[in-house]
């Protein structure tokens, strides 16, 4: 379950964060507007998801802590609810990077202040500098202080901590160690400005792979902790006596005894490892130092712990195993401020069987285990384990001794006892907040519960979105963790999508007409890259894998989902007719092309690369290029079709240095026209028409009148609203987004470690929160029906009807009933809204597909019930007309 956070759409973005206008295509008619409009904003819940590499209590208020995360911002604890905040969610496109937090830290002299370093990356893939932000209403608005130097929340290392340090005597002071070379930093004026405290001696050399090109893992882990000893001061006068931890394996700390003027190195220190944190017991005198021979969060193969005395300067080597007996690293380490002598530590890189963490109440002179052996491979667990409120924690699994499900953790390098209930402890893993409220069993011999301490933290990187029509609200394509099926928004799914588990799913996609048909495909380190379910994503099967598909890439399902269309890493585009156990080559079209679909004919699928659109005609089989130009150049586009409608097709993305922009096609791709009003687009979506309207919603994360935000379009994109506000930013929204087709006014968005956010109208003007359906008038004259049952099984069947206007009047709005002949009953419908009364069953339309001009057609499906006999109907009315029947 090695999980590794890396920014999904990094190089396409470097591209798109650049300054610059985009040349203007041929225009839509029409201006843009802004209005405002109250939406509420909520996580589709999945509770954590990925890695919380720090917590941090306050020393002096009760309850007061925080929790930082490598991609999602920060949180602060509410203990009502035993839920977290999050803090950083006015963080905006342009500054991105500053939603991974590599330290935080909580004034215990002014518990409202507290102070985040943020930067995401220390490489070229954030083009920012990192901040240090402050806030003196515990997070609830913020200032920044840009820094000179990035900083890498995401970053090897990154576990280490906390690099960002307040002086508990005079709190105007604060250190912040710096990666890459840069230093110790201070400020003495609350985070306002910053300066290097450049008599420090040491920036640090470790790195974890000098070779790597990319400067991700050969960056400089720098200076990774500061640590006051709060006894060598009085309150308003700086403290005396500094510690700082230093990525350098034989020189890893350093101390001050006057307040930072000079600086030495600890004599007498162990050498030949990092020390990830470094903990001070003022009452007993003891740093205590948790060692690793690596950087982490993944890495680490040695460890030891070791204690410091303050007054005597002696080292005493108090590691809880023999140092040849470990395969980890230790990080995860903390004392208990209401019983002295009390320190905790975890191997943080123990990834098999499990985790460990370790508990002395004797300063370190002896310890013992979370687990131990009884006879190998079975365990004997100090806790049990209650994972019922995030049940996907098991990830479906069944390993076999001394493995167990769900895991203690991995990853656990944050470790703290509430400093005020002896009894409360919380740590990270590489997916959740664990914890337990009745810690102290541990001394006493019985066990203790550890459950999830996480609601309200969503650390999901999305990929992609998909909102069927009938069946599940959401289905998501998510980092790390696969990816999962909603029904309720407000409820944790009890499990990801299983059979296989990918670590990472990169598309997804439904059937438009046929929507228990869905396919998946995504990375895993050795097995299938696709999967599919023919029952709306609740169960799945492994299809077969292309020869040379090393990742997921996109995938895209015929509207009826009899192919599929698969644009893999690693092997060129394939389709495949059923479910992808024969895949063959398409033609016309380049390897690592985007797939989409056609939501109306089975057999048409669209691709782009490079510029170019492609369009196959013949099921994926062979693809043309449209001989359209003056799309974005490169790959970081965006496009869906439009459900309900031939060949209607919108396109977003490009980059600030060429096009760039939102293109609309309503003849599958031949034709574009560029809105003049949208200056930048990266996603587009489709959601529930508003009422009186003819055409579905349009939502994007997009740039228009000169304002970076979420927009809906009720009206084909002639008019915009901003739906979200500063507050509500949620750093890069790029991936994915779309609307809800049953929901008026839902909206869900993608973002890059603030997991899925979906956000609800207030207006109930524009069709309520519950959407509806345009008053439907009496059309008149002639029309036909064609009724097709295309899938059919013990009980159930699936039926598509066509409805034509054969007449010479268009319609503005269509109501078709008939009666089953053998008491079926309809159980669910798409792109009509349906009643039943007794055998008699009424299809409206939608808000837009509600006109039908003459000569026209409109399409819409239903899944229904059976038993006995399963007879087609004979006789359709639209009105009082009689239909004729083929």
């Amino acid at each position: 379950m090695r999980r590794t956070r890396i920014l999904t759409a990094v190089l396409a973005l470097a591209a798109g964060l650049l300054a610059g206008t985009p040349p203007a295509l041929a225009s839509a008619d029409g201006k843009v507007t802004i209005a405002a409009e109250s939406y509420t904003w909520k996580n589709a819940r999945i509770d954590g998801g990925g890695f919380v590499p720090g917590i941090v209590f306050n020393r002096k208020e009760k309850n007061l802590a925080y929790a930082r995360t490598d991609i999602g911002g920060a949180y602060r604890w509410q203990e009502t609810g035993k839920t977290w905040t999050p803090l950083l969610d006015s963080v905006g496109w342009d500054d991105w990077g500053h939603t991974g937090v590599v330290s935080l830290a909580s004034d215990s002299a002014d518990p409202n202040r507290v102070y985040a370093a943020v930067g995401t990356y220390t490489n070229s893939w954030d083009p920012k500098n990192g901040a240090v932000l402050r806030s003196s209403d515990r997070g609830a608005s913020w200032q920044k202080a840009n820094l000179p130097f990035k900083l890498g929340g995401n970053m090897p290392g990154r576990g280490m901590g906390e690099r960002l340090a307040v002086d508990p005597n005079k709190n105007s002071v604060l250190y912040l160690g710096a990666p890459s070379g840069k230093g110790l930093w201070r400020s003495t004026d609350s985070g306002a400005t910053w300066a290097q405290v450049t008599n420090f001696p040491n920036v640090g050399n470790y790195v974890q792979d000098p070779s790597d090109t990319s400067g991700y893992a050969s960056d400089n882990q720098g200076i990774v902790w500061v640590t006051f000893d709060e006894s060598t001061g009085t309150s308003g006068n700086a403290t005396k006596t500094i510690y700082v931890g230093v990525a350098d394996k034989d020189n890893a700390v350093y101390r001050s005894t006057d307040a930072g003027a000079t600086w030495t190195r600890l004599g007498g220190q162990p050498t030949g490892y990092l020390a990830h944190k470094g903990v001070l017991d003022t009452v007993n005198g003891h740093l205590y130092l948790a060692y690793s021979d690596k950087g982490g969060p993944y890495d680490g193969g040695k460890g030891q712990l070791w204690r410091y005395a303050t007054t005597t300067g002696t080292w005493t080597n108090i590691s809880p195993v023999a140092e040849a007996d470990t395969y980890y690293g230790f990080s995860g380490l903390t004392v208990d401020r209401q019983k002295p002598g009390t320190v905790m530590a975890t191997a943080y890189s123990s990834w098999w069987p499990d985790t460990q963490i370790f508990r002395s109440t004797d300063s370190g002179g002896t310890w013992t285990k979370a687990w131990d052996y009884t006879s190998y491979p079975n365990r004997s667990n100090r806790y049990t384990m209650d994972v019922s409120s995030s049940p996907w924690l098991t990830w479906g699994a069944n390993p076999s001794p001394p493995e167990q499900t769900p895991k203690l953790g991995w990853m656990s390098e944050a470790l703290e006892i509430d400093p005020f209930n002896s009894n409360r402890v919380m740590y990270g893993t590489g997916a959740t907040i664990y914890g337990t409220e009745n810690l102290t069993n541990w001394d006493g011999g019985s066990q203790f519960t550890i459950k999830p301490m996480v609601q309200g933290l969503e650390e999901t990187a999305v990929n992609d979105l998909a909102a069927p029509p009938s069946g599940a609200t959401l289905l998501s394509a998510l980092g790390d963790i696969g990816g999962f099926r909603h029904t309720d928004l407000t409820k944790v799914p009890t499990m990801m999508y299983t059979s296989p588990n990918f670590t990472t799913t990169t598309s997804l996609d439904f059937a438009e007409t046929n929507p228990n048909t869905v396919v998946r495909v995504g990375n895993l380190d050795s097995g299938p890259h696709v999967a599919f379910s023919t029952d709306n994503g609740a169960n799945w099967f492994a299809g077969t894998d292309p020869s040379g598909v090393s990742g997921g890439g996109t995938v895209a399902a015929a509207s009826d989902g009899s192919r599929f269309v698969w644009s893999p890493a690693g092997a060129g585009v394939q389709y495949t007719t059923g479910f992808g156990t024969s895949w063959q080559a398409s033609s016309g079209i380049p390897a690592g092309a985007i797939v989409e679909s056609d939501r109306v004919d089975p057999k048409t699928f669209y691709g782009f690369k490079s510029g170019k659109f492609y369009v196959s005609t013949d099921g994926g089989a062979t693809f043309t290029a449209s001989l359209a130009t003056g799309l974005p150049s490169g790959d970081s586009v965006r496009f869906k079709a439009l459900p309900g409608a031939k060949g209607d097709v919108w396109l977003a993305g490009g980059a600030t240095d060429g096009a760039y922009g939102l293109w609309h096609s309503t003849n599958g791709g031949t034709t574009w026209t560029k809105l003049s009003g949208v200056e930048q687009a990266d996603a587009i979506g489709f959601g529930k028409a508003a009422a009186g309207a003819s055409y579905q919603t349009l939502y994007t994360s997009a740039k228009i009148a000169g304002v970076r935000g979420i927009f809906r379009s009720t009206d084909k994109g002639a008019t915009w609203t901003r739906v979200n506000d500063d507050a509500h930013q949620w750093g890069w929204t790029g991936a994915a987004i779309t609307g809800d087709p049953r929901v008026y006014g839902r909206v869900y968005v993608s973002t890059n470690g603030r997991g899925v956010i979906y956000g609800d109208t207030s207006d109930t003007g524009g069709g309520g929160g519950g959407g509806g359906t345009d008053p439907t008038p009496t059309p008149t004259g002639a029309c036909a029906v064609t009724y097709k049952i295309t899938n059919q099984w013990s009980g159930g069947f699936q039926a598509d009807v066509q409805l034509a206007n054969t007449g010479t009047t268009p319609w503005s709005g269509w109501s078709l009933s008939w009666a089953f002949p053998n008491g079926q009953t309809v159980s669910q419908a798409w792109n009509a809204d349906y009643t039943q009364s007794g055998s008699t069953a009424t299809a409206k339309n939608v808000g837009w597909n509600g006109n039908v001009a003459a000569g026209s057609s409109v399409s819409f499906g239903f899944t229904g019930n059976w038993s006995g006999t399963n007879t087609k109907p004979t006789a359709f009315k639209v009105g009082e007309q009689n239909c004729t029947v083929s």
